[in-house]
């Protein structure tokens, strides 16, 4: 998108407002009996992120584990990502990351992490641009790099990659509706091609990115209006009797569901608040939904990784941000979904820079918020990276986590009215990894 639309409507992350000064306590209160200190509480259950196999237990047997990110850009997030994966993979069976990336980016990962066909590298520069370029990062590099080491190393236990977002639908997934349709449904190719015509990109991503949404919006509509007719036509038709038949169907037609997401989302109104809360809303319900066919058509256990922002519970702004990836995962999947929040002392990220000409990519270092945020506390747990399950803490602890504090909340820009916001975390999410610092991730 554009920058100037960026501010209003970053398709890479959730930013949160919050209004800082209803938080703080009053002066001159009253001192009452004194109470347990929450972070000595907190302490009791903590478990250093260097030791995972307390996370087993506090998993379960979840088929989808949401982890969340408190910047899009620091390296500590999506390091301790990767480990996770690894050790889920390695001892509790799972298969899939799932990134907050398109879906058409993300079969073209999946398709190196299985065969290595193509160049990574060149997949993660042509595809990671514009909102998406912070996943282009070394880190990242490192964990598609492991996941194809294990596919090779594991040709039983194949791990994959799947991108759930509609910021932009790749020409690879149209080739793939319309080669089925050429296959299965001859007579039905000109057609698909006539409703596609205008929706399949050309040129580089973030061009395709930031036209689209110079476009009148009428043309938006009647874009949008074309490829849910392609998808609505390729539903109707039958699938074949044989289950290869049925899997192939149930695919193609995901993928066109994926075309007709992004054009959806693009008709929407980002000039009203009303519009932007609708496409908000449309977001992380596809989000949701694009997991959750994921997972039961393959049935992969699934790490979900994305901002705290969409794996959560609760949002803070809900005039704009209406409801929550997270809240409708654990709609369709109840216990099988658990959530898991992060937050951060201070360190440093990599964002657009909203107060510099063109907003360029570059890093930033913060310090601790204060006494009055939930960071302040969480670093008196632990000296080191710890995590805790939100569900089962001492009494004391539990009423110190239902409390609305101030947390970070870093999207795509900073700085960005709403970057710190209210959180109750004990409602937010089932668990916590807490990092002292952080440090920015390594742009490629």
């Amino acid at each position: 998108m554009n920058l100037s639309l960026r501010r209003r409507w970053p398709l890479v992350g959730l930013l949160l407002a919050a209004c800082l000064g209803s938080l703080a306590p009053a002066a001159g209160a009253a001192t009452g009996p004194a109470t347990p200190d929450p972070a000595r509480e907190l302490a009791r259950t903590a478990q250093p992120l260097t030791d995972l196999r307390p996370l087993d237990r506090m998993i379960g047997p979840a088929k989808v584990v949401g982890i969340g990110e408190a910047t899009h850009s620091s390296a500590d997030f999506f390091t301790a990502k990767h480990r996770i994966f690894e050790h889920l993979v390695e001892r509790r069976g799972f298969t899939t990351f799932a990134l907050e990336a398109n879906w058409s980016t993300g079969l073209l990962v999946d398709e190196w992490v299985r065969t290595g066909r193509g160049d990574i590298r060149k997949i993660m520069r042509d595809e990671f641009q514009e909102s998406y370029r912070l996943w282009n990062t070394e880190e990242y590099l490192d964990l598609f790099r492991w996941m194809r080491r294990h596919n090779q190393l594991h040709p039983g236990h194949q791990v994959r990659f799947m991108g759930n977002d509609l910021g932009y639908a790749g020409g690879n997934v149209f080739d793939e509706v319309t080669s089925y349709v050429a296959r299965v449904h001859p007579a039905l190719l000109p057609r698909f091609r006539e409703l596609y015509r205008a929706s399949r990109p050309t040129g580089p991503v973030e061009a395709w990115m930031r036209g689209y949404l110079t476009r009148p919006r009428p043309e938006r509509q009647r874009m949008a209006a074309e490829v849910n007719a392609a998808l609505a036509l390729l539903e109707r038709q039958r699938p074949g009797d044989d289950a290869r038949a049925r899997e192939a169907a149930a695919w193609a037609v995901q993928h066109a569901r994926a075309i007709a997401q992004v054009g959806t989302e693009y008709a929407h109104d980002f000039l009203s608040e009303e519009g932007v809360a609708a496409a908000m809303l449309h977001r992380d319900r596809v989000m949701a939904e694009n997991t959750v066919w994921w997972q039961r058509q393959t049935g992969d256990r699934i790490l979900l990784s994305a901002h705290n922002g969409h794996v959560g519970y609760e949002t803070t702004r809900p005039e704009q941000y209406p409801r929550l990836q997270g809240a409708f995962l654990r709609d369709a999947l109840g216990r099988d979904y658990v959530s898991v929040g992060t937050s951060f002392g201070q360190g440093s990220f990599n964002a657009h820079d909203t107060e510099a000409p063109g907003e360029p990519l570059r890093a930033f270092t913060v310090g601790p918020l204060g006494p009055d945020s939930n960071a302040h506390t969480l670093d008196r747990v632990a000296p080191g990276a710890f995590y805790l399950d939100l569900r089962h803490t001492a009494p004391a602890a539990r009423a110190w986590l239902g409390t609305h504090r101030p947390s970070r909340a870093i999207g795509t820009a900073y700085p960005w009215p709403g970057d710190v916001a209210p959180v109750r975390l004990s409602t937010a999410y089932d668990l916590l990894i807490h990092f002292p610092r952080v440090t920015a991730a390594r742009l490629r």
